[in-house]
């Protein structure tokens, strides 16, 4: 039988992150093979995420993070069970570890795939399924690319949010940032009246419809006011044409061109826990 040594048991668990116990039980168990414990740590972790797989993952942190040249960000969550882990540390510092991996990345599918740290994403949420005790996964991957990328974490890593704005000028960074923070407080369903679904409209035009009727307006008026309310629902649905948080006498397209005649936004994009 192989001797394992503290020093071989801190190896493996500054390795893969699982527990002194399990770590020294992995090491006997393989004979001393480092590799082996380590794929028989993931095995723990995959039966556990199997146990697991039915339990709710809505607590983790939404971290939003821009490429050095402002050009492109991405926004993810990673979701667990418990508030407890999602505002542990090295929870929020693997999430934010993988955030910035995803930024390399068009897709989940490919982010998922990764290397990381020798190891799939994927696998590394398996592992550290094992290793914390909850389900783990990338419940949001959104990536956003622009003339300039900027972002917003709200307090607590419940909600991210980057926003693309159509050219990088002086106080692009702030614009960027007080927009992102826009989208994350008012949660808007798209950016302007083009991004709204058809389906959507044409659903808040028969309702606006049914109320008239009810309120005993003429037919021949209902097309008319409907509009009218169509006008309010973008107005409170829309990014930009939303009132500006920071000065309600502007909408978002207004405070954006207050700092440039010609800069608008392009994008944004959206993660929230939940």
């Amino acid at each position: 039988m192989a001797t394992i040594t503290a020093a071989d048991v801190n190896k493996l668990r500054t390795a893969t992150g699982a527990g002194m116990m399990d770590c020294k039980k992995a090491l006997v168990e393989s004979e001393g093979d480092f590799d082996l414990a380590i794929e028989n740590l993931r095995k723990k972790g995959q039966k556990v995420a199997a146990n697991r797989s039915d339990r709710e993952s809505t607590e983790g942190a939404a971290i939003a993070v821009v490429n050095a040249d402002k050009t492109a960000g991405v926004v993810i969550t990673l979701n667990c069970e418990t508030d407890f882990v999602g505002m542990n540390e090295s929870f929020v510092k693997m999430a934010t570890e993988m955030a910035n991996q995803a930024l390399n990345y068009d897709n989940l599918e490919a982010f998922l795939a990764s290397d990381f740290n020798g190891i799939t994403v994927a696998e590394k949420l398996i592992e550290q399924t094992g290793v914390i005790g909850e389900k783990l996964e990338i419940r949001t991957f959104e990536k956003l690319e622009g003339a300039f990328v900027g972002s917003y974490i709200h307090s607590g890593n419940k909600i991210a949010t980057i926003v693309a704005l159509s050219a990088k000028v002086d106080g692009a960074d702030d614009v960027a940032r007080n927009v992102a923070m826009q989208a994350a407080a008012m949660n808007p369903i798209a950016l302007n009246e083009a991004g709204v679904d058809a389906a959507v409209i044409e659903k808040e035009i028969e309702i606006a419809k049914d109320l008239l009727r009810q309120e005993g307006k003429p037919e021949a008026m209902l097309e008319n006011i409907s509009k009218g309310k169509i006008q309010r629902f973008y107005k409170d649905n829309t990014l930009v044409n939303q009132d500006y948080i920071k000065d309600s006498s502007m909408n978002v397209a207004s405070y954006v061109k207050s700092v440039d005649a010609n800069l608008t936004v392009t994008g944004f994009k959206r993660a929230a826990l939940g």
